[in-house]
């Protein structure tokens, strides 16, 4: 059986993360108001999308028990990395909107599949926000 190249197949057009959310409606508010996503559907009780800007993000109830979120909290593991172009600008627009940021936004270099790119930055609060809505069940 001969494996097909990438050349030779369809392209991804997207990934969308899902995120396991305590409480289906309040999230949907929360990325809205807070965040300025847009609601793209919801399925029942229990399954969502929500977008901004061409990138999708899926939440579906599903909540988490306080020892995982603890421990994800302490340890900062996130379940999605968020490019911007320009993220102290979304870091004034989500603390204008009253997103909670759990860590300020700070200058450092990104890793980006293996690739070092100096002088980049990245928006911490908004990927520690992804995190803390999981591990928080809005």
């Amino acid at each position: 059986m001969e494996l097909a190249t990438a050349s030779d197949t369809t392209k991804l057009t997207g990934i969308s993360p899902q995120f396991l959310v305590d409480d289906l409606a309040r999230s949907i508010e929360y990325y809205g108001q807070r965040l300025g996503f847009d609601l793209d559907f919801q399925y029942q009780d229990f399954y969502a999308s929500v977008s901004r800007d061409g990138c999708a993000i899926h939440l579906k109830a599903a909540p988490k028990n306080e020892a995982d979120r603890a421990h994800r909290q302490e340890h900062e593991h996130l379940d999605a990395y968020i490019a911007v172009g320009n993220a102290a600008a979304l870091y004034d627009e989500l603390r204008s909107r009253g997103a909670l940021i759990t860590k300020a936004l700070e200058d450092e270099a990104v890793v980006v599949q293996g690739l070092l790119r100096p002088g980049s930055r990245r928006l911490h609060p908004l990927l520690q926000r992804a995190d803390c809505v999981t591990q928080r069940g809005l």
